[in-house]
């Protein structure tokens, strides 16, 4: 049950405008919160939908807070009440990523026209030169070869994705099994998940991915693996990502959308190379360690 804890001064910034702003916000101020409004800030950024159409009681169950403690986080970043502050999680919602109906009229433009397969198809080669493009300056050589050393070293490499980001792990674990490298791919239809996670120890490591608007499965699941102390690496598309806050390295990569829609060219292509260069410098060390 929540506990009462001790009432804390309330800020006087001026409350953000939109959800991209509040979050930059928790973030920028999340170590000098108190433990109460810490809990309610993680819960927040983890679970948006939930605080947008929940209640003040339901809230705080889950968050396992008292009711009062939201208000005083709401009013800790410049919201008059708790009301005024899910209003900004319901214009998320309804701000969000467009609907895939919605993407195929954005697609045939204003005049309605009959989209030619053709254009479709160099639409999404377009979008994928752009993201490919982008590739090579967003990810820093000295990060990369951190993640590939703390992963390389790993007994075990968990793969954590859901939904959009699933077939990046899935890629992983075929090319891992091939190569060789002992992994656990977490997603199973036995729903065991939480269970394959216990198992795993400080010498093992993890990759996580999640895009916007991200999986409140992964950034958990990444989350307990981290607070067992087994490293964490992420790819993800923000630096207000929660994988980020969960990761010993992460990777901040934004694909080309072509009306609204994403590939993952930009992101298999990492994947692609963290897993080789992971599989490369394990029989590296097994030659020196052979020797």
């Amino acid at each position: 049950m929540p506990t009462p804890e001790m009432p804390t001064p309330e800020s006087t910034t001026e409350a953000p405008q939109d959800f991209e702003a509040l979050k930059a916000v928790i973030l920028e101020r999340k170590a000098q919160l108190p433990k109460r409004l810490k809990q309610v800030a993680a819960y927040s950024l983890d679970h948006p939908d939930e605080i947008a159409f929940g209640t003040a009681a339901s809230i705080a169950t889950s968050a396992d807070v008292q009711p009062s403690t939201l208000v005083r986080f709401a009013q800790h970043f410049g919201f008059e009440g708790f009301s005024s502050l899910q209003q900004i999680f319901r214009a998320r919602l309804r701000e969000r990523t467009p609907g895939y109906e919605d993407r195929l009229k954005a697609l045939r433009g204003n005049d309605h026209a009959t989209l030619e397969s053709g254009s479709i198809f160099n639409g999404f080669v377009a979008a994928a030169h752009r993201s490919l493009d982008n590739v090579a300056r967003a990810i820093h050589p000295e990060a990369f070869e951190k993640a590939v050393d703390i992963l390389a070293k790993a007994d075990t490499i968990f793969l954590i994705a859901k939904r959009r980001s699933y077939p990046i792990s899935s890629y992983m674990a075929y090319a891992f099994g091939k190569l060789r490298v002992k992994y656990q791919h977490v997603g199973t239809a036995a729903g065991i998940d939480d269970d394959l996670l216990a198992m795993a120890t400080k010498q093992d490591a993890a990759f996580a991915v999640s895009f916007s608007p991200y999986a409140s499965e992964s950034a958990a699941q990444a989350r307990f693996l981290a607070n067992r102390k087994v490293p964490v690496v992420s790819l993800t598309d923000s630096a207000f990502s929660p994988l980020a806050e969960s990761s010993k390295v992460w990777f901040e990569l934004v694909e080309a959308d072509h009306a609204g829609f994403r590939s993952l060219s930009a992101s298999m292509a990492f994947a692609m190379a963290l897993t080789v260069a992971i599989a490369e410098k394990r029989r590296r060390q097994g030659d020196s360690g052979g020797s």
